[in-house]
């Protein structure tokens, strides 16, 4: 039952680094366009994503919830030592959800709506930034796990492990990932599709621009994970078929082929995000001496069996549930341009 509630822990994550960094990218895309590309981008955002904004997040629940009751050793971890970005991201989250309902539906037209725009905008940027931040902190090998954390300064405790050069290139590389993910949904989504196209070329450069000076960086300063990461196979070898994967995905997004562009995008992450697992499993979380596996100091069998039962039973019922969802709102945006076709 173990497995099960790692297979879930690692399918809430990819979800909401696919469905919720597509999120984040639509405001990214917004803040890097132009006067009048940001308006195209505002209506196709509203229109495509305003339905199911919210259910995007109900992934990282599920993730945070897994490692709270399964794994408590990695969840305090992370909510410890790591507490100032985390807090940050709930703040960009709070912030990106109130200037996303207001700049749609505040009662009163005035210059208030540039400034819902404009929170939209730099919340969409920050939170996956420092998203990536948090990831960047746990593989660091910066972290310090000590019985009396009064031995520390508050610089070596909360600060040292994430703000540093190595996890700020993390960060900004999941938030070009995310641009890049956005890119692709929106090119099927707008009549304006080439500037989606050329945007989604400029990310993925920018993506892989990034993760090179990240590897770089990494690997000239000694970052443990980098150079487990070199010398793992498998985590190469999900890199070169991600790298593979851009022939047929731009060959499909020339043609306009709005399914497979998007799925050989979302594999492309996929491949990506098991690299970057795989490259220290299980001891995901690495500390300035040694690493923490995810194989221990786990819950007791008893609660990871109820919990495998339940998120096997949740499974089932929410998966069919944000499938009819996305169904329902994309056959009422149809019906909308067939009544109305200025839309």
């Amino acid at each position: 039952m173990l497995y099960v509630v790692l297979f879930f822990l690692i399918f809430s994550l990819y979800l909401y680094v696919v469905l919720g960094g597509a999120d984040y990218g639509a405001g990214i895309v917004e803040l890097f366009s132009s006067e009048e590309n940001q308006k195209i981008t505002k209506k196709t955002i509203y229109r495509v994503m305003g339905p199911v904004w919210e259910a995007n997040h109900i992934w990282i629940i599920i993730l945070i919830v897994i490692l709270w009751v399964a794994f408590p050793v990695y969840y305090n971890i992370m909510v410890v030592n790591l507490h100032i970005p985390l807090t940050i991201v709930l703040l960009g989250v709070t912030l990106r959800g109130v200037a996303f309902v207001f700049r749609h539906y505040d009662a009163v037209i005035d210059n208030s709506q540039k400034l819902y725009d404009t929170m939209f905008k730099i919340s969409s940027l920050i939170t996956p930034i420092f998203l990536g931040m948090v990831f960047g902190g746990l593989i660091s090998g910066k972290i310090k796990v000590v019985d009396d954390v009064t031995t520390l300064t508050f610089y070596e405790a909360f600060v040292a492990p994430w703000f540093n050069v190595f996890s700020i290139l993390i960060g900004l590389f999941f938030a070009s990932l995310c641009a890049f993910l956005s890119s692709v949904l929106l090119i099927g989504e707008s009549e304006k599709a080439n500037i989606y196209i050329r945007k989604a070329g400029i990310a993925t450069i920018i993506v892989f621009a990034i993760g090179l000076l990240t590897f770089v960086y990494g690997y000239s300063y000694d970052y443990i994970f980098v150079h487990d990461f070199i010398k793992n196979p498998y985590s190469i070898t999900a890199m070169l078929f991600s790298g593979l994967l851009l022939i047929p995905l731009w060959i499909t997004i020339k043609k306009g082929r709005r399914i497979l562009s998007r799925f050989f995008a979302g594999l492309q992450v996929f491949l990506i995000l098991l690299a970057a697992l795989l490259a220290h499993f299980p001891g995901i979380i690495l500390l300035d001496e040694g690493s923490v596996s995810i194989l221990e100091n786990i819950a007791p069998d008893s609660v990871i069996k109820v919990l495998g039962i339940t998120l096997i039973i949740g499974g089932t019922v929410i998966l069919p549930g944000l499938f009819h969802l996305l169904k329902s709102f994309k056959m009422i945006k149809i019906l909308e341009q067939n009544n109305n076709p200025s839309i």
